[in-house]
């Protein structure tokens, strides 16, 4: 008899979940269904409201056209790896909406955390999970001399500028003239403040002139990369174009999304509260939140933001730092980032555009699919380090069900050219 029950209840659902649609198709005016206040939402999280890209003051060719074609260039040069295997592009593929679909990153060793996507991440004043970088430049910058990543050492990458002619000629045009590295007593083939004994003491070795010279061209290396993740914007999803109709009172585009993608954005803003953390037209705060989130097996708990602070603070290449192009009046995310023990276990807010192909989610890549993710939130379970700030949704099966049709509206192609999507030739 339970088994009979709950066959009844089954097919009860569908037949209102039946009834709604034709109710939703055949109504004049679906716009009807949308008060004043939610269609305000609608509009802040339409991509048409994204505001223009904010100038990145600590980088000065952060939109040179000429800066952006160098990084692309080495975003996808594998030669800068030690091993000469692992590019940007190894981690972050433009066919995987720039992620790697693994739970964590795999460049030289694996990792320990999951590749996040870098469509839209030029908005966001913070990068990695704990925010421990505040620009892209520095961001790009930290997994080259990474041990599991790149694990190669600032030395080598300037001498691959000076040694590839064509490097050379654009670095020139960009930064001016590239300093001299002939000198292997001087500039040994690798070194740099890295976790390998032997180019360590090999950096230690050198004068403060001769790192800074060096640090310099790594610098700018980051710079360029910058340039070109810049131009990696979100486009259009159907969800924009079922918001445009309903802005626009659109009846014919109002089609867009279903009854049930509809009815699982209604949740989205209201009864499952994501809004209060994936708002705006990327749906991310680009705050950092405990969620609550297990740590991956083998893993110790994140200390998250917590940690984060404390590193950006301290970063030699920060916004405050030597090698930013800024004046100290224009690094205010820096200077008055919050800091305290509410930041325990807060990982970065992630954009929900494309998240139905970046999977698998949070930073560990500990939740598989998007069901997994919606459930956890349904739970709110109790943090295993710092306070959880979800409470429980209480949705039940169908709503979750949903919730998750909606968010599957939000895949949108990268709004750039497609030759930048590939590897360059030659």
């Amino acid at each position: 008899m339970p088994q009979l029950y709950r066959s009844y209840a089954v097919a009860l659902i569908s037949i209102a979940a039946l009834l709604s649609s034709v109710w939703y198709f055949t109504t004049s005016n679906p716009s009807s269904m949308w008060t004043t206040g939610e269609i305000n939402i609608l509009r802040s999280l339409w991509i048409n409201s994204l505001p223009p890209l904010p100038p990145d003051t600590s980088n000065s060719v952060a939109d040179h056209p000429l800066a952006a074609q160098f990084g692309y260039q080495l975003y996808f040069d594998p030669r800068l790896s030690a091993n000469g295997k692992i590019s940007c592009a190894t981690c972050h593929q433009a066919e995987l909406f720039f992620s790697d679909g693994l739970k964590v990153a795999v460049g030289a060793m694996k990792g320990t955390r999951n590749s996040m996507s870098l469509i839209g991440a030029a908005y966001s004043p913070w990068q990695f999970w704990d925010g421990r970088k505040d620009s892209l430049w520095s961001q790009a910058l930290s997994p080259l001399e990474n041990s599991l990543e790149h694990a190669g050492s600032r030395m080598q990458y300037a001498h691959l500028i000076s040694q590839d002619q064509h490097y050379y000629d654009i670095y020139e045009k960009l930064f001016g003239s590239l300093p001299n590295f002939s000198d292997r007593i001087r500039f040994p083939p690798a070194a740099g403040p890295v976790s390998k004994k032997a180019w360590n003491d090999a950096w230690q070795s050198m004068s403060v002139k001769d790192q800074e010279t060096v640090t310099k061209v790594f610098v700018n290396i980051g710079k360029s990369i910058n340039a070109y993740e810049r131009l990696l914007l979100p486009g259009p999803s159907r969800f924009d174009v079922y918001a445009n109709a309903i802005i626009n009172n659109d009846i014919t585009a109002m089609s867009t999304l279903n009854r049930n993608e509809v009815t699982g954005l209604k949740l989205f803003i209201g009864k499952a509260q994501c809004i209060n953390c994936h708002n705006g037209p990327l749906f991310t705060n680009n705050e950092f939140h405990n969620t609550g989130i297990l740590s991956s097996p083998g893993q110790l708990p994140s200390m998250g933001r917590a940690a984060g602070v404390k590193k950006v603070r301290n970063d030699t290449l920060n916004c405050l730092g030597t090698f930013s192009d800024t004046s100290n009046g224009d690094c205010a995310e820096l200077r008055f980032t919050r800091i305290g023990d509410e930041l325990i276990g807060a990982h970065k807010v992630p954009s929900l555009r494309n998240v139905a192909k970046t999977n698998p989610y949070m930073h560990a890549g500990q939740l598989e699919d998007l069901a997994a993710v919606i459930d956890h939130y349904n739970r709110a379970p109790v943090a295993m380090v710092g306070h959880n700030e979800i409470k429980p949704l209480n949705l039940n099966a169908f709503e979750m069900q949903q919730l998750e049709a909606f968010l599957q509206t939000l895949t949108g192609p990268p709004s750039i050219d497609s030759k930048w999507l590939k590897r360059p030739e030659g």
